[in-house]
């Protein structure tokens, strides 16, 4: 007996090539960038658009680990963005579950005010919150791009979302066994919104991440600067060394790749599952 083998439809076709094509269209600027990196800057400059290098070579990354506080930067990045990271995950999935399965007074205007915050644009309180900062003494220290950052509404939003989704009933048989509401919280609310937080972790690393303009305001020490910041390094009024900036620049995103192949699986169960009911 001949198993008949199933036709695959045009629109499928046609929806894979144009996959693919915009897919090629989106990787084309970061292979652009990693073959330049490759390049003196003198090759750069006489053709830029030329894909891959005649001579290749890596003093843009010596120059880059060796001849920069590159390091320092790393460090200064890495400490920022996973404590952002970290508390903004821990205050939206408590605050979230709060506002999702406990009843109080004003609850829906407290909601809606949280929401409102993310109505406003974030330059508007860039000045106050210089002024503020400076005020507390923590200009140019990791904690003025620290300690601002303790609450994300959108945070809050996407997690309340992921706990509306959890059965009330669930809740209250847990409550009836004598489970604290920490004890719910952790073990109850966190494994079943996992997937929101791999995403909501995703988010948030690479917004802190690519923070440029934040540490350009707060920061004024060399050694204190964050990687998106410091690539300003290689550049001076009249001249840029184009092989070391894009040596930094494909360093920079070895972090973000590597975070999201981590949370992959979750961010995209928790894009497909967000806010469904």
């Amino acid at each position: 007996m001949k198993l008949k083998r199933k036709k695959i439809k045009p629109i499928y076709i046609m929806l894979f090539i144009g996959l693919f094509l915009i897919s090629l269209f989106m990787i084309l600027p970061f292979f652009w960038m990693v073959s330049n990196s490759l390049k003196s800057t003198k090759e750069i400059l006489l053709d830029p658009k030329h894909l891959i290098p005649v001579n290749f070579t890596i003093s843009g990354y010596i120059k880059v680990l060796t001849k920069s506080p590159f390091f320092y930067w790393l460090r200064n990045s890495l400490f920022i963005t996973i404590t952002n990271t970290t508390v903004i995950l821990l205050t939206s999935t408590i605050v979230g579950f709060v506002f999702s399965k406990f009843q109080f007074r004003f609850k829906k205007t407290l909601f809606l005010l949280v929401l409102a915050t993310m109505m406003v644009p974030s330059h508007t309180s860039m000045i106050p919150g210089f002024l503020l900062i400076n005020a507390l003494g923590l200009y140019n220290t990791a904690g003025a791009l620290i300690i601002p950052s303790f609450v994300n509404a959108f945070g809050i939003f996407l997690s309340k979302q992921a706990c509306d989704d959890i059965p009330n009933e669930l809740i209250e048989a847990a409550r009836m066994e004598g489970a604290s509401n920490w004890n719910i919280y952790t073990r109850i609310v966190i494994p079943l919104i996992r997937p929101t937080i791999g995403a909501l972790t995703i988010f948030t690393f690479l917004n802190y991440w690519n923070d440029y303009l934040n540490p350009l305001i707060m920061i004024n020490d060399i050694k204190k600067m964050t990687l998106p910041l410091a690539l300003s390094y290689f550049s001076s009024q009249h001249t840029a060394d184009l092989s070391a900036t894009m040596a930094a620049s494909a360093l920079i995103m070895l972090p973000v790749i590597t975070v999201f192949l981590l949370f992959q699986k979750q961010f995209i169960k928790g894009i497909a599952t967000t806010g469904m009911k």
